[in-house]
C-alpha cells in the first residue's frame, strides 16, 4: 500500500464533505473524500426548503447532487462504502487514515465531516422495540404507521418535520416536548400547530417504551404534576438530536462536554495543527446544511493555507520514511 502521503482526505459525505471535496479540488489539492454514503443526515429528510438555490428538494436528490458534483472534480479520489475508524498523528507530520475495508491512508491534513447521529432516549423498551415500533426516521417509517396512533418525541425541527410526515399517514399524532414550548423554526411551527391530528404534551419526560411483541405505548412522567400516565400509541418516533461523529478523532483533538469537536470559527482549524472540521460534528451552534457546507469551504481554504505553510517553513515538508 503506498505512502505517498495526500494533501487532504475528507472525511463524510454530506454537505460539508462534498464542500470541502470540491474547494480542495478547486486548490489542485491531490484529495480522498471517504465516506459510507453521500448525503449525510438529510438523506432520510422527505423534503427540504431551505437548502439555498432549491425551493423544495428531497434528502435522497440533495444527496445524488453533491454525490454528482464531487464526482466532477478529477482531483478527488472517492472511495464509498467506507467507514473511517481512527485517524493517527504519524512522526512525519502527516496522519494515518484506517477504514473499516484494511484501507490505510496517509494525508497532510485531515477534514473531519461526519456529522452527527441520532440520539436517544436511552430508556427501558427502547432497545427491545427498535423496529417493532420505535423509529428515528419518519420518511422511512411513516407509511407502516397508516391508520394508527403514534408519538414523536422532539421540539426542534426534525420533530416538527416528522409530524408533517406522519399527518398523511397516522389516525392521531402526539407530539411529546420535555419543555412549554416548540424550538423549530416558525414555518414549521405554523403547519404543526394547525394541524387538526396534531395533540401536544408539553413538559412531560417519558420513562419507559411499553409493549408485548412491538410497541403499545409510552409510561411519562408530568413534569408539572410529578405524575407518571401512559399514552396508547403504536409507534414512537425520536427525534432529540444528534450525537456527533467525533469518536475516530477524539484522542488527537480538544472537544467539549457534548463530544463536538472545538474549533476556530475562522479557519475551521482544530486544536491539533493539520486537522480542520466542520458541520454538526464540531460546537457550531446552528446545525444546518448550508452552515456546514460554508465552514467546509473555509476548512478546505485553511487547508490548502497550511499546506503552502508547511512546504515553505516546516522541517516536515521533508518526509521522514
Amino acid at each position: 500500500m503506498s505512502r505517498e502521503p495526500y494533501d487532504t482526505i475528507i472525511i463524510g459525505g454530506g454537505p460539508a464533505g462534498a464542500a470541502a471535496a470540491v474547494y480542495a479540488a478547486r486548490k489542485k489539492l491531490k484529495t480522498m473524500i471517504i465516506v459510507e454514503e453521500f448525503g449525510g443526515q438529510s438523506l432520510v429528510s422527505a423534503n427540504i426548503e431551505n437548502w439555498v438555490g432549491e425551493v423544495s428538494i428531497t434528502g435522497k436528490e440533495l444527496a445524488a447532487k453533491l454525490e454528482k458534483h464531487v464526482r466532477a472534480q478529477k482531483e478527488v479520489e472517492i472511495r464509498t462504502g467506507e467507514r473511517v475508524m481512527a485517524v493517527k498523528a504519524a512522526p512525519d507530520c502527516t496522519f494515518e487514515v484506517s477504514t473499516d475495508k484494511g484501507g490505510a491512508f496517509w494525508s497532510k491534513t485531515v477534514i473531519v465531516a461526519t456529522g452527527g447521529r441520532r440520539r436517544r432516549l436511552d430508556i427501558p423498551g427502547e432497545d427491545r422495540f427498535s423496529g417493532r415500533g420505535m423509529a428515528y426516521c419518519s420518511t422511512c417509517d411513516a407509511p407502516f404507521f397508516a391508520g394508527k396512533d403514534v408519538a414523536v418525541v422532539g421540539s426542534g425541527n426534525t420533530a416538527l418535520e416528522m409530524v408533517i410526515d406522519l399527518t398523511s399517514y397516522a389516525r392521531q399524532i402526539y407530539l411529546v416536548i420535555r419543555g412549554d414550548k416548540l424550538k423549530g423554526d416558525p414555518v414549521l411551527q405554523e403547519k404543526v400547530l394547525g394541524a387538526p391530528k396534531v395533540h401536544h404534551l408539553n413538559q412531560v419526560e417519558v420513562q419507559e417504551i411499553l409493549g408485548e411483541q412491538s410497541v403499545t405505548g409510552l409510561r411519562y412522567r408530568d413534569l408539572k404534576s410529578g405524575e407518571a400516565k401512559e399514552l396508547v400509541v403504536s409507534g414512537v418516533f425520536v427525534a432529540i438530536g444528534t450525537v456527533p461523529n467525533s469518536d475516530l478523532v477524539r484522542n488527537l483533538v480538544d472537544t467539549n462536554q457534548a463530544g463536538e469537536i472545538l474549533v476556530d470559527h475562522l479557519t475551521a482549524k482544530t486544536s491539533r495543527q493539520g486537522i480542520f472540521a466542520a458541520g454538526d460534528v464540531t460546537n457550531d451552534p446552528f446545525k444546518q446544511n448550508n452552515i456546514s457546507a460554508g465552514d467546509a469551504v473555509r476548512a478546505a481554504l485553511s487547508a490548502y493555507l497550511h499546506i503552502l505553510d508547511i512546504q515553505k517553513y516546516s522541517p516536515c515538508a521533508e518526509r521522514v520514511e
